[in-house]
């Protein structure tokens, strides 16, 4: 087993073995990540149907680093927060922005911590391991967010294949690469993480 071997989540090694200590750590931990995960919705660069924020990055990072619970955790609340109006989104907050074009996107955060997190935990913290778990993960946010987006151009064109057409040139293609340098970076910054902590 390598050095960068699964042992539980990354940052289990700074959550205490009391449990009221553990619950506030772990707290605590959620916090900030619904805090990472707000900042890098707001650093965004300009695109139709919607924009290129840092969020998948995060969310793979968060993930890869807290596991699949404290994850799921986090961007739950984050979503959470969004939905009751707080303007943590790329552009503001509340309900109907969950039903707007990026909602699947949003959405698809959740299932995406999952993946991500199960699969860091299960294969290690080596670099091309969680890049290829992030891949994953980052597929399942595509997929839904092209779904919910086709559905929703459709809903305004009014014509269904000119709506799948537009989701998939506008909300998929033109986001591939930069979200793969988003995920390469998370991952060597997990890993590089982990090697830092075992010192």
């Amino acid at each position: 087993m390598n050095a960068v071997a699964a042992e539980g989540p990354l940052v289990g090694r700074f959550i205490p073995e009391s449990a009221i200590a553990a619950a506030a750590a772990q707290a605590g931990f959620i916090i900030f990540g619904t805090v990472l995960l707000t900042l890098s919705a707001k650093y965004q660069v300009p695109f139709w149907p919607v924009p290129m924020t840092l969020q998948t990055g995060v969310v793979a990072l968060i993930a890869a680093a807290y596991g699949w619970r404290l994850g799921l955790s986090t961007v739950i609340l984050y979503l959470v927060e969004g939905a009751a109006g707080f303007p943590v989104f790329a552009a503001g907050g509340g309900l109907p922005y969950l039903a707007g074009p990026t909602g699947g996107f949003l959405i698809g955060f959740i299932p995406a911590a999952v993946i991500i997190g199960s699969l860091a935990e299960r294969f290690g913290r080596d670099p091309f391991k969680l890049f290829v778990s992030m891949i994953a993960g980052d597929a399942v946010v595509f997929l839904l967010g092209f779904v919910w987006l086709a559905w929703f151009a459709s809903m305004s064109s009014g014509a269904t294949g000119i709506g799948a057409s537009a989701a998939f040139s506008g909300g998929v293609l033109k986001f591939v690469l930069g979200d793969l340098v988003k995920l390469a970076l998370a991952a060597a910054l997990v890993s590089a993480g982990a090697r830092l902590v075992r010192r």
